[in-house]
């Protein structure tokens, strides 16, 4: 098998792997521990008064069934990081705009994250189950209708009252200048002459369409998430809360929740210690639930109580996840070839800490990747260039032999043997980097960190195609060229074929993020000179100074 079959052959395969691993990844969720139940009806997966807490079953009843919920006064929030709305029948946030990330579809436009608008539904609810207690469905007053974060201000704290039956609940909801970390809490105070149980929750609520931006060539996981230290990261999908299958931990004392979109998430992070119970809802007309509820405080008379709970909402920067919360950094999903992709990120991480610029951090790993494998190369080309020597007698053999296959292949074996030449040698240097490719693919899909990362002049995205296809013409190139210092196959009908597959193949190349194609040009540009010097040298009757085993 020559070079150009197994490049032609690697490449299609490969690109089977990414779109089988692409569909797994968005349609066939984790899934672990407790089966909860859920339909649109009722709310039988979520936690009752038999549970952990007060009964919560009436309030999730009450979460809308459609977008077209009404809302009452509205406040509007401006800082450094965001733009937003809260609605304060419930004193939740539903539109919120994260300025510093454009829309995929318009990029002259900041990414609209939450929203409750064209048809679309993505916000956050929380409230407290307890008898006379505010819900996400109950009225709270602002002090005004607009907060802004001043200059020189680190925090923009939103309060929010609400006051029933001798008890006051204050909400509070802080921006911090520079984070996408929003803290919301409430405070309870019990005027009553008897004590009171209170039970916060948090939940989220959106739709079950795909992202903004994302498309069906490759697609990435939108649904909810889980992770608790106990079961790990569970994905639960949209399509398992439809059929009321949907298997995720049910009661713990650590972890969060999440919706997830490519690039993007949504959590809630509640103390670390507090029992839980985690719970899931399909609410019907294409809206999904998921929330926590955290274990009851008992307030007795005179007295008040807090609870609390960290939002984030912002890019799947791993970084600053991993500092936030055990285990959310895994939302940025590599698939089965984690184990190489995270190493993988963390090398091209350091070294565009290092050289500051995305695409050079991917043509000096390309080189240090093919350093790595350099001898294994080496012997591959050797083998090749070996059997490129014996084109001739091969083409000999041919014409004496005729149709006669049998005895052909036979002769053939016997000159492999006899000139020690594997003639598979030239398979296993491309094999081995397949899954090198595959992982880099996924780094480059799912990192927001390359998101919009420039490298230069058109090539603006390394995340996105290639605007002008000048890579991809540029890797048809040079597995053309490959293809030349590759021995020719003896039947003239099958070298022709074998020369016209390397622009056939290439055409994947078109579609893939502009990142990948660079790092398969510069390998391919590497493999070229080296492919070349073991040629030349071996054609010329001299050892190569590599390549020995």
């Amino acid at each position: 098998m020559d070079t150009t079959r197994i490049i032609a052959t690697v490449v299609f395969v490969a690109s089977l792997v990414l779109l089988g691993d692409a569909w797994l990844k968005k349609d066939q969720p984790k899934g672990v521990a407790t089966i909860q139940t859920e339909s649109a009806e009722g709310p039988s997966s979520v936690p009752t008064s038999n549970s952990i807490g007060a009964d919560i079953g009436q309030v999730v009843r009450e979460i809308p069934g459609s977008q077209e919920q009404q809302t009452s006064a509205l406040v509007t929030i401006d800082t450094d990081l965001f733009e937003g709305v809260i609605d304060l029948k419930g004193g939740d946030i539903v539109r919120l705009v994260l300025k510093e990330h454009h829309s995929k579809e318009d990029k002259t436009k900041p990414l609209t994250l939450f929203r409750k608008e064209g048809g679309r539904t993505y916000v956050t609810q929380s409230g407290l189950v307890g008898d006379g207690l505010p819900n996400h469905t109950s009225s709270f007053v602002a002090a005004s209708d607009k907060y802004s974060l001043a200059d020189g201000s680190n925090e923009l704290v939103i309060t929010l009252t609400s006051e029933s039956q001798g008890i006051t609940v204050v909400k509070t909801i802080t921006f911090e200048r520079g984070s996408y970390l929003v803290k919301v809490g409430y405070t309870i105070k019990n005027s009553k002459d008897k004590n009171i149980k209170a039970s916060a929750y948090y939940q989220l609520l959106r739709d079950g369409e795909s992202a903004d931006g994302d498309t069906r060539l490759q697609p990435t996981y939108t649904g909810a998430a889980v992770y608790t230290d106990e079961s790990k990261f569970t994905k639960v999908d949209f399509k398992d809360m439809d059929k009321a299958k949907a298997k995720y931990p049910s009661k713990a004392s650590d972890g969060w929740i999440s919706f997830i979109q490519h690039y993007f998430l949504a959590a809630w992070i509640p103390k670390q210690g507090l029992g839980r119970e985690y719970y899931t809802k399909a609410l019907g007309g294409g809206l999904y639930s998921m929330g926590v509820l955290l274990e009851p405080l008992d307030i007795s008379p005179g007295t008040e109580a807090s609870s609390s709970a960290d939002l984030y909402v912002g890019p799947q920067t791993q970084k600053v996840l991993e500092s936030l919360a055990p285990g959310l950094d895994l939302v940025v999903d590599y698939g089965w070839l984690t184990i190489i992709a995270s190493p993988l990120f963390w090398l091209l991480t350091q070294l565009h800490g290092l050289i500051g610029n995305w695409g050079f951090a991917i043509v000096v790993l390309t080189i240090i990747i093919k350093l790595v494998f350099f001898p294994l190369s080496a012997a591959g080309y050797k083998s090749m260039a070996k059997m490129r020597v014996l084109g001739p007698k091969l083409q000999s053999m041919k014409e004496t032999y005729g149709d006669d296959r049998q005895r052909m292949q036979q002769a053939m074996m016997e000159l492999y043997k006899k000139e020690k030449i594997n003639p598979l040698g030239g398979c296993l240097p491309i094999l081995v980097q397949i899954p090198f490719f595959i992982a880099l693919y996924w780094v480059l899909l799912a990192s927001v960190e390359l998101r919009d990362a420039p490298f230069v002049f058109w090539i603006q995205d390394l995340s996105a195609k290639d605007p002008y296809y000048v890579l991809p013409v540029l890797m048809a190139l040079s597995m053309i060229a490959q293809s030349w210092l590759s021995p020719s196959p003896p039947d003239p009908v099958q070298a022709k074929i074998m020369k016209i597959m390397p622009l056939v193949f290439s055409i994947f190349f078109f579609f893939f993020p502009a990142g990948l194609v660079l790092y398969w040009l510069v390998n391919n540009i590497l493999s070229i000179a080296q492919q070349w010097t073991i040629t030349r040298a071996i054609e010329g009757g001299k050892k190569p100074a590599h390549g020995k085993r």
